[in-house]
């Protein structure tokens, strides 16, 4: 009996092993088609993939976008600087352009009356509540400045020395209305017309010339310049063009309104006119 049962369990055993060569063998073989088992997996991995396939992308795409942005920002904070750069000195190469070319302006200019000589200088004060009355210089009585000279730039007359320090100068404005400040001009003509330059209207940044006589006739676009009276200012400065004339309320004077030919509201270069002392004679 024991015999048999171990013959049994052999026979069970072999069949086994023949059972499982054969699935191997059929596992192993080209075939068109899949067993419930292998499609059933191969269904769930591919389920599996598709659900964690998407979010993978996203997340590797979002750092790959928040680098790309980090660059980005990086590169254009650079491009920033070198424009801000750029800027800050292509103000500066103007400035210097200006600069020079008021300075060529300056010296290439007609020459004063021989009697005269100039001395350049440059604004470097001004004062934002008397910006239409002064501006300061820097030249003063070590260079030859005095009171009273006259201020000039290439356009025309600017104003006159008011005081004068060691090395530095206040410049009285023609726009300035302080009632000192006067100025004896000429309508330039065939017919000499005189008057006084004293008064300034802020709204319409107009010179005053007033003192006209009522039968004088003077047109719109006339030069106005010194007149050289007073021994102040020497003769010929341009001043500005008569742009309106209006009678006075009674009828004996007219007062014109000139537009000043320098740029009272940008002085920067000027020259001072400075009165030459006259040679002793020869006994």
């Amino acid at each position: 009996m024991p015999q048999f049962f171990l013959n049994k369990r052999l026979i069970v055993l072999l069949v086994s092993i023949i059972l499982l060569v054969a699935l191997i063998g059929i596992s192993l073989k080209e075939r068109n088609s899949l067993t419930w088992p292998e499609q059933f997996v191969k269904d769930t991995v591919g389920v599996v993939e598709r659900v964690f396939q998407k979010p993978a992308k996203y997340v590797a795409g979002f750092f790959e976008n928040v680098e790309d942005v980090k660059r980005t920002y990086e590169e254009n904070k650079e491009l920033k600087a070198k424009l801000d750069n750029y800027a800050g000195l292509s103000g500066k190469v103007k400035q210097l352009e200006d600069d020079k070319k008021k300075l060529q302006e300056l010296t290439g200019k007609d020459k004063l009356n021989s009697q005269y000589t100039e001395i350049p200088a440059t604004v470097v004060s001004r004062n934002p509540d008397k910006w239409y009355d002064l501006v300061g210089i820097d030249k003063g009585a070590q260079q030859g400045i005095k009171k009273d000279m006259a201020v000039l730039t290439p356009q025309g007359l600017v104003g006159r020395v008011k005081s004068v320090s060691q090395f530095t100068s206040s410049v009285e404005l023609l726009s300035s209305m302080s009632r000192t400040n006067r100025v004896s001009a000429i309508v330039q003509g065939d017919e000499k017309i005189f008057g006084l330059i004293e008064g300034y209207d802020k709204e319409k940044h107009l010179l005053l010339f007033t003192k006209i006589g009522s039968d004088a006739h003077v047109d719109k676009d006339q030069l106005v310049v010194t007149s050289g009276l007073g021994d102040i200012f020497p003769k010929g400065l341009v001043i500005g063009k008569i742009v309106d004339v209006q009678p006075d309320p009674y009828g004996l004077t007219k007062t014109a309104y000139v537009k000043p030919a320098a740029d009272l509201n940008d002085v920067e270069h000027i020259m001072v006119a400075k009165r030459e002392t006259p040679s002793a004679p020869l006994e």
